[in-house]
């Protein structure tokens, strides 16, 4: 069947390398994102393509009003949007997932952004154009396990803040200013308190202060190494993806992509 292309990578490459190889090796003029486990309705595909074709939008994606499932999970996930909501850099990204539909112009502008660390449904909102939505209540995995455990969902929320937020490093910033300044006042409180012949417990204030800023600092070499980390993998500029085999009778077969 020409209209059909199934991509077999070499290995497990990550979520969102998958979802990049899909996006690079599809035709057509309208484009659709969405996991392969059913908790996102296929029927709304075609009232997203209602909404593309006849409300002329560019990009419509699938908005969570709600979810089944394990509520731990859920909770964790709904903790997570709430922060990218008030951190991030992009607005209007509450309970937005990977499912979504595009136009060919929507994703040749989203294709064009080659960073190596990925979050598409930030990318998918950065590149702008006329966006909608389609609201759903989000359901249980149809079968089988998820392969997307809560390891790999901590590190794909990581790579979503570090990525569409500058909070992360302006919050070490405003404390340790706040924190050189608090310091300072301490520290010329306990110089007169000193000198006035005031007991201030030998100093044990001094060792705490020391302490304090010695964790305060690893933390701040964490996050400063998270960006780090992320700035050393576009160096390096590795190939998403390999593709093991292309089962396709279309005129297209590539056996590898390097962006």
């Amino acid at each position: 069947n020409r209209k059909i292309k199934i991509l077999s990578l070499s290995r497990n490459f990550g979520h969102q390398a998958a979802f990049t190889a899909g996006l690079e090796h599809a035709r057509g003029d309208v484009i659709a994102m969405m996991d392969g486990d059913l908790q996102d309705p296929p029927e709304l595909l075609a009232e997203m393509y209602r909404k593309i074709k006849d409300e002329n939008f560019d990009v419509v994606s699938g908005k969570r009003t709600g979810r089944k499932g394990k509520k731990g999970k859920n909770l964790i996930t709904s903790f997570f949007h709430f922060i990218f909501r008030n951190i991030g850099d992009i607005r209007n990204m509450e309970n937005y997932g990977n499912f979504s539909m595009m136009t060919r112009e929507a994703l040749n502008a989203l294709l064009s952004m080659k960073e190596k660390v990925r979050y598409l449904p930030g990318l998918r909102t950065f590149i702008g154009f006329r966006q909608g939505s389609v609201e759903y209540v989000r359901d249980i995995r149809y079968s089988g396990k998820p392969k997307m455990s809560f390891r790999n969902l901590l590190f794909l929320a990581a790579d979503a803040i570090f990525s569409f937020s500058k909070f992360p490093i302006r919050f070490c910033l405003i404390l340790g200013i706040f924190g050189a300044l608090f310091f300072l006042a301490a520290g010329i409180i306990m110089l007169i308190l000193h000198f006035s012949g005031s007991d201030t417990g030998s100093w044990s204030p001094a060792l705490l202060s020391v302490w304090f800023l010695g964790s305060v600092q690893l933390i701040f070499l964490g996050i400063l190494g998270e960006y780090i980390y992320r700035s050393y993998k576009e160096t390096q500029n590795r190939p998403l993806y390999f593709i093991r085999k292309c089962f396709d009778d279309g005129p297209e077969n590539d056996e590898s992509r390097k962006e």
